[in-house]
């Protein structure tokens, strides 16, 4: 069995890091135009820099739950026939011992050159005046992709989404694209769907199935089910 699985904010709440709707959050502080997009890095790179340091501190002193455990577990049992797509940019899924794991929008500890494209390990705080390594320049940004920029490894996951015969989609609010389409994809290349979250998605009318529950819950079970066949 082939299995393409896409993660969203919902599974790493239960980590202690926020998704977009949380009150009192760190989205919640900032309107996404001032903090995830080209324009407002631009506009005031050291806004963005000292949001995504916030972000980098909190996602490093979260630990995965048992839901990232599980989907590595299922890993361990599928190898290669499994594709873990994740809209997350925490390491929570590396850190529970997946391996085959696709950053969509790319990664908090990653860091990036907008003069040369280099990238490297980010340090831990990040400032405008940080030059980088390969062409000097004070050109350094989160390697990760705001709102308005292309999504990584988009013909990777169409691919396995061809050839996928389940695709479940976890703790994803169905309403940032190009991700909230994979559903509708993967069902017309015939796979079987499944939703697992929190509440229903914008997208749950285009899944088989959709359970609802604590990711630390519901994925958990869903795995032994999958291993059980």
């Amino acid at each position: 069995m082939r299995i393409v699985v896409l993660t969203g904010a919902g599974i790493s709440a239960e980590s202690g890091l926020g998704t977009f709707r949380d009150e009192g959050g760190l989205w919640a502080q900032h309107r996404l135009e001032d903090v995830a997009t080209p324009e407002a890095f631009a506009r005031n790179p050291a806004l963005v820099h000292q949001f995504y340091n916030a972000r980098r501190q909190q996602a490093a002193e979260a630990q995965p739950n048992a839901a990232h455990k599980a989907l590595a577990r299922l890993e361990t049992a599928l190898g290669d026939s499994l594709l873990l797509v994740t809209q997350n940019v925490d390491d929570l899924h590396e850190q529970a011992g997946s391996q085959n794991v696709l950053h969509m929008h790319g990664r908090l500890s990653g860091a990036l050159c907008h003069a040369c494209g280099h990238r490297w390990t980010a340090p831990l705080e990040m400032r405008p005046d940080d030059t980088c390594p390969s062409c000097r320049e004070t050109a350094t940004r989160p390697d990760v992709v705001w709102f308005g920029e292309y999504p990584h490894g988009l013909d990777f996951i169409e691919e396995a989404l061809s050839s996928a015969d389940l695709f479940a989609s976890i703790g994803t609010s169905g309403q940032v694209y190009p991700a909230a389409g994979f559903v509708m994809q993967a069902g017309r290349y015939g796979a079987d769907t499944v939703q697992l979250n929190l509440e229903p998605s914008d997208t749950s009318n285009a899944f088989n199935e959709t359970r609802l529950g604590k990711a630390s819950e519901i994925v958990p079970l869903w795995v032994d089910e999958i291993l059980k066949h």
